[in-house]
């Protein structure tokens, strides 16, 4: 999985954006899982969907805090 880009992550709506952590938050949790079983092929992923979350959650509340 690619790193999400901020700038990507900018053109999207508040709603979009939810529904993209939403989903995100959710393959976290299962890569959890997996690299609970030792069945993660690759650790880093679980750093970049960490990153992936911040990302989010900081153009969330760039975009709620201009309105």
């Amino acid at each position: 999985m690619k790193a999400m880009k901020a700038e990507e992550l900018r053109g999207l709506t508040v709603v979009e954006l939810q529904t993209k952590l939403i989903s995100v938050e959710k393959d976290l949790a299962e890569l959890k899982f997996k690299h609970s079983l030792n069945q993660l092929e690759n650790p880093m992923l679980l750093r970049t969907m960490k990153r992936d979350i911040a990302r989010i959650t900081t153009i969330l509340t760039e975009k709620s805090g201009s309105n």
